[in-house]
């Protein structure tokens, strides 16, 4: 009891007497202990609530800490201005001497994490950190868009595999096939003509034992070269054999359809009679109109009777079927 009524004794002599109570003395230290005390209570505070808004800071209890050491700094300053009047220094002194106690812990704390704070990158190292994730996001990005392009065109060069004929660059047997279903489809549907032609070289294999495989490849080539030249954009024609070709014709009437195979018979005859690199050839076509029965075999199997026709009767003729 004794140790706490001395304490809290305060009949020890005021700090204002060393002062002389001189009134601007008193306004210098008080005034600015007060000022001092304000400032220090409202630090505290700062950090307190910066530490509670902000849960990601690695080193919150260090603001903590650093918030305690200026609490008790700012009791100090409160103390000296009630021991103006009052001379509490028991409480003063063990006010300063817990200021001291937590003034070292923070500072040994300080140091102790200064390595860890000083490798926390700079506002300008992350402006060039972000500066290099961004440069590395466009060239991904333009990387990307490069793949891409090569995407679509191996895509586009697969598609066109999977389709054409590598020799003469026409439409391949399947995509032939594909293409005559809808036409047959759609002439149904729109009851619109629709022809077919088969085409087959004379005596290609004649030309091949003879001139060689080369020259029955460029015979193949001529021949598809004319048919192409002969046709319309909305013509097909593939190549669906060794030698023979099919040609489809949408919108088209048999009459039509008999006159252009005429065109191209004596454009590939012309051709090869003018060029002397390869010998003559000619072509056996059968015509035949799609009836409104006939599925795409049917149409097929219709039109190469008429092309056997055509080869029985001597060859280089154009043979049309009855409707």
């Amino acid at each position: 009891m004794d140790f706490i009524n001395e304490l809290l004794n305060g009949d020890f002599m005021p700090h204002g007497h060393c002062l002389l109570w001189r009134t601007d003395l008193l306004i210098l230290h008080v005034g600015g202990d007060l000022l001092t005390f304000i400032a220090y209570m409202l630090i505290p505070l700062g950090l307190i609530r910066l530490v509670r808004a902000r849960d990601d800071m690695r080193f919150d209890w260090m603001f903590l800490m650093f918030a305690g050491f200026i609490f008790f700094c700012g009791a100090t300053h409160f103390l000296g201005v009630v021991n103006v009047w009052h001379g509490y220094y028991y409480i003063h002194g063990i006010i300063k001497s817990a200021t001291g106690l937590i003034s070292i812990s923070t500072a040994i704390l300080l140091w102790y994490l200064l390595p860890q704070a000083i490798s926390i990158p700079s506002k300008r190292n992350m402006q060039a950190k972000i500066a290099e994730l961004t440069q590395a996001e466009k060239q991904l990005a333009e990387s990307n868009l490069r793949l891409e392009a090569e995407v679509k065109k191996r895509t586009a060069q697969l598609e066109k595999m999977a389709t054409t004929d590598e020799l003469t660059d026409l439409i391949n047997r399947r995509e032939t096939m594909r293409v005559l279903d809808i036409e047959i489809s759609r002439a149904s549907r729109q009851h619109a003509a629709l022809c077919i032609m088969m085409l087959d070289l004379d005596y290609f294999k004649a030309i091949n034992d003879t001139f060689g495989h080369q020259i029955g490849d460029k015979a193949l080539k001529i021949a598809a070269d004319c048919c192409k030249d002969q046709l319309r954009k909305t013509d097909y024609v593939g190549r669906i054999g060794g030698e023979e070709f099919l040609i489809i014709l949408p919108d088209t009437d048999i009459d039509r359809a008999t006159e252009l195979a005429e065109r191209i018979r004596l454009s590939l005859q012309q051709y090869t009679t003018a060029n002397n690199d390869i010998p003559v050839c000619t072509v056996s076509i059968g015509v035949a109109p799609c009836r409104k029965t006939d599925t795409s075999a049917s149409l097929i199997q219709h039109a190469d009777e008429t092309l056997y026709k055509a080869k029985a009767a001597g060859r280089n003729k154009v043979c049309r079927a009855s409707d």
